[in-house]
Parts: structure tokens; sequence; C-alpha cells
């Protein structure tokens, strides 16, 4: 145990911390929900979350642990003092000289057999582990002399790269020499120092205490530095859980969290606070402008009383005073039609929409994929909280369309890709018994299939404002020929001919269909005029986005179509 190093006249105080309320109640609570759920966007993958994962996701304010003692600062400065003694102790000119004839004496004792000896010399003479283990693999005698000779070269060999690796890391400046199993000691030692200091200076920028190696600390540290150090990371600890909790990451019984409902829907609205925080001010309302007749919702403004307006939405006391103002004080009170004042209305019409998601193959380029996900689950979000009386429904496409629930939106991932040929020309009859999806590949992008799907769920809406959502990166490669499925790469005119009838279908059943249109390596002129077409043979529009935009993109695209239904 090193000597610790004591500062004369130097008083530890603890100002700014009170175990009791730690951290601050004036401190904004830490989002752990965020973290987690960008986690799962961009691994599909929704297992329990440790505790230590979690730590790792908080950020507290660094001032609530500043008077703490021992300060972080304190014990940086000891592991730094460490350091720099054992940098100017030693000098490593002699070991790595040691290191290396240690290395060349064994290698020219050995004789290997004849039909190896070529083999050896080069590999011997090249400095390769890899072919030193290459030969040993080789010996049908693992017991024999010369692979028993090949482990230990190759031993001095790996001590002879470790005495390299700790000349060109560390600049020595002393002048004790060392064998070769302490400067391995020592390079341990120093790596174990570099990894701790890294650890404090993360923890001292964001409080994580938790991701401090206790342990590792202990062996530099004395042990009632460690002790209220450790008393620290378990208060943060706590705080973790009480926050986790509230914030709906529910713990199991292993000690892990799991994704709640809850935390779901937190994630969702700050997406959206996100979202109309990066719009322009003057564009942020969600109100939707009033028209006169016969609407949902009265407002407060009104209008002079019109023959075949509805005297349900008359203003009462407005009416009221007109005609006293008219007739004086007489009584009875006669009110004439000149004297009603009607609530000006508006209507709040239903919306359907579906919205189909490619998470084809080609999707994971770029991490496109996450973009989509997070865009569904603020649009979601939003429909959920301001529009509840809309019709959502999303779609996963790839080879082929299937509906998704919200709650397994954030799961999806790309479809592997699992035929790697410069051309594809492949057909399959669904229709037949003997074949299932799990036998087809899943990585092609099949548009005329998901608009299909939607249009028939679409259909079923009792409302008129019906509209496709398509985000997708290209052209489709998959398409349907009544139970006949085709695979076709390079894009084919066929598949593209059978995506354009599907959108004419939608278009007679008067479903807009709008896409979006996500860069890509492979995109082209032929990618974007089929978006065009596709777009416009039903009155929609094609939007040119980054992904990282795209959630912003979809829904002020869909604020702006509500406003539009009811202007």
């Amino acid at each position: 145990m090193p000597e610790k190093r004591t500062f004369g006249g130097i008083v530890h105080t603890y100002q700014k911390y009170d175990p009791a309320r730690f951290p601050s109640p004036t401190t904004p609570p830490a989002d752990l929900v965020s973290p987690a759920m960008e986690h799962m966007l961009m691994f599909g993958n929704m297992r329990d979350l440790s505790e230590e994962e979690l730590a790792r996701a908080i950020r507290l304010d660094p001032s609530q642990i500043a008077g703490l003692g021992p300060s972080l600062d304190s014990l940086m400065f000891m592991l730094r003092e460490r350091k720099r003694k054992i940098l100017e102790t030693y000098e490593v000119d002699s070991v790595q000289k040691s290191a290396r004839n240690q290395y060349r004496n064994l290698g020219q004792k050995i004789q290997p057999p004849k039909k190896f000896r070529d083999w050896f010399h080069q590999a011997f003479r090249d400095e390769q582990i890899y072919d030193l283990e290459q030969l040993y693999l080789a010996q049908k005698d693992d017991t024999s002399p010369f692979a028993g000779q090949l482990v230990q070269l190759t031993d001095r060999l790996t001590d002879k790269y470790e005495i390299d690796e700790l000349e060109s890391k560390y600049s020595f400046t002393g002048r004790t020499s060392m064998t070769v199993p302490q400067a391995i000691e020592i390079k341990a030692e120093l790596e174990m120092i570099d990894r701790l200091l890294k650890q404090l200076e993360e923890a001292a920028k964001n409080a994580q205490i938790g991701i401090i190696d206790m342990d590792a600390l202990s062996q530099f540290a004395e042990p009632e530095d460690i002790a209220n150090l450790d008393s620290l990371r378990q208060q943060v600890e706590d705080y973790v859980r009480e926050v986790a909790e509230q914030q709906g990451l529910e713990r199991s019984d292993r000690g892990q969290y799991r994704i709640t409902p809850k935390a779901m829907r937190l994630f969702q609205g700050k997406l959206l606070e996100k979202i109309f925080d990066s719009l322009e001010a003057s564009r942020t309302g969600r109100h939707q402008g009033p028209i006169i007749g016969e609407g949902a919702v009265e407002l407060p403004a009104t209008k002079p009383y019109e023959f075949g307006d509805s005297v349900a939405n008359m203003d009462i006391p407005a009416s009221l005073t007109n005609a006293m103002l008219r007739g004086g004080s007489t009584l009875p009170i006669r009110m004439k039609a000149e004297d009603i004042e009607i609530h000006r209305t508006r209507n709040t019409p239903k919306c359907a929409t579906s919205v189909l998601m490619d998470m084809s193959g080609s999707m994971r380029q770029g991490g496109q994929y996450i973009n989509v996900k997070r865009m569904a689950l603020a649009l979601e979000g939003l429909i959920r909280s301001e529009y509840p009386g809309d019709f959502v429904q999303f779609i996963e496409m790839a080879t082929f369309a299937v509906p998704k629930p919200a709650s397994e939106i954030a799961g999806l991932m790309p479809k592997p890709v699992t035929i790697f040929d410069p051309i594809v020309r492949l057909k399959a009859d669904m229709s037949d018994a003997k074949i299932s999806q799990m036998q087809i590949p899943p990585h092609f992008t099949n548009i005329q299939h998901a608009l299909q799907l939607a249009r028939q769920h679409l259909s079923r809406q009792d409302t008129p404002n019906r509209q496709i959502i398509l985000i997708t990166d290209g052209l489709p490669t998959a398409h349907f020929e009544g139970s006949d499925l085709f695979m076709l790469y390079p894009p084919s005119s066929r598949t593209e001919q059978a995506t354009m009838r599907e959108g004419q279908l939608c278009q007679r059943e008067h479903v807009t269909i709008n896409i979006f249109l996500l860069p890509s390596w492979s995109q082209s002129s032929e990618d974007i005029q089929f978006a065009y077409r596709l777009a416009e043979s039903t009155r929609g529009r094609v939007f040119f986005t980054a992904g990282n935009d795209l959630d912003r993109y979809v829904v002020w695209d869909y604020l702006n179509r509500r406003r539009s239904i009811i202007s």
C-alpha cells in the first residue's frame, strides 16, 4: 500500500452536500428513460436493463459531490503522483533488450523437425505469434518436445510484445532497471492507473460514481477514502432506483429494469418536446383555424344570426344584451333575428393514417432504421395526446408487409441480407402449403404489398381523410402477382408497374400517398422519379429529408394536413 500524502494546514470541509437530500431538490431529475429507449431503438433489444447500465446513463450535477471528502480531485492527484514516481524511477531500454535476447536465444536453440524447418525459421524471423500458433496446431502430437518448445517461444514473444508496448506507451526517465516479469507488472499497474483516472475524470463531469472500479482503486487509496466514496456510490444508486420508478422503469425480482408503457409515454413526450422546440417560433401553435358552420366545438367568437344557423349554438347572454339595448328597459324583452348572436364553430374531423416503415436490408446503412422508429413513436405520441379520435396504423415493410402495434416499434430491426448475388430473380408461390415466409429471403422492399395492406385497412375507416405515409430509401424490389411473390434485384420495371397499379387503387379510394425519401448511398434519379410518379398519382407529395430530421418533418406535415382538412 503506497503511503498516503497528507497536506498540512488543510482541513476537509463538507459543504453543499446533504446526504438526506441528494441531489438538490432544485436540480431537475435525471433522464433515465431516454438512454434506455435509445438503446432499444438502436439494437432492438427488449431485454431487462441492469443497474450498472442505468448508472452509466444518468447525468447528475457534479456540484452535489463537490464537498464530499475525499474529493475526486484528491484521488486523481494521488494516482498521478503514483504514476509520476514510477516513470521517474525506472528505465526500459535494458529490459527491452533482455526480452529480445530471451526470445532470440530460445528460438536459436530449437531444432524443429525437417518438414517444419522452413516454416519455423520464417515464423521465428518474422516474430509473428499467429504463425507460431499455426505451426503448433499443425503438430499431431501436442506433447512432443517441439510442441512444448513452441509454447515457450510464444510466451517469450508475448513478453517481448508487452515490453515493446510499455516502451512506446510511456516515457520513462529513471535509471533503475527492471526484470521482464517486473516490467509486465508495472505495465499492468500503469494501465490500471490510466483506467481509474479516466473513470474519475468522467465521474467528476457527471457524478457517475457507479462507473468507478472500487476494487482497483482500493489498491492505491486509503481504506477510509474508499469507504467514503463507496457510501456516495450507494446514495447515487438509491437515487437511480427512485428516479427509475418515478419514470416508469419497473424493477424485477432479479434487480433489473424493464421498459413499461409509462416510460414509453414519457419518452414520446420528450420526443415531441424536442421536435416542437426545433420549429420556428411562429409555427409552434397546434390550434386549427375556425370555420363557420355546424362544427362540433364552439369558439368564443360570435357572428350575427343567418338563416339556417342552428340556435343550439346561440350566445344567449350576448343575444339578450342586444335585445335590451334595442328595446330599452320595457318588459317583456322581445328578441328579433338581428339580436341573435351565434357562436362560431370549428370541426375536428377524423383522420386515418397508415405509416409504412421500410425495414429492408438497406435501412441498416447509416442507422436509418433508428430514425424511422423514432419518428413512429413521436407520431403515435402526438396522435394519442392531441388527436385521440384519429386512426393510425404502423406497417413494417420488407419482403412482406406486417402490421405492428406501437408497443413493438422499438424492437423492429432491418432484415438481415441473405443473398449477395449481384443479380437476383426469384419467384415463390405463397399459396403452396410447403412454402412458408421463414423460407423466403426477408430483406427485399415490397412497397406494393404494404400499400395494399394499408389501403385495405384504411377503407374500413369512416372518414374521407385517409392518407399513407411511406418512408423508404429507394425503388421496390419485390411485389405480388396474385399469390406469386417476385423478388427482383436490381429493381425491375415489372415490380414498379405492380406498385404503380396499387397506387392507382389508392387514388380510386381517395387515399393520399406522401413519400418521405431517405438518402442512400445507392440512390439514383430513378428512385426519385419513381417516388414522384407514385405520390403524384394520388395528389401526394415527396419529401427529401435527412434521417435525423425525419421525425420533425413527418410530425409537422401531419399537423399541416390536420389544418388543411378543417380550413
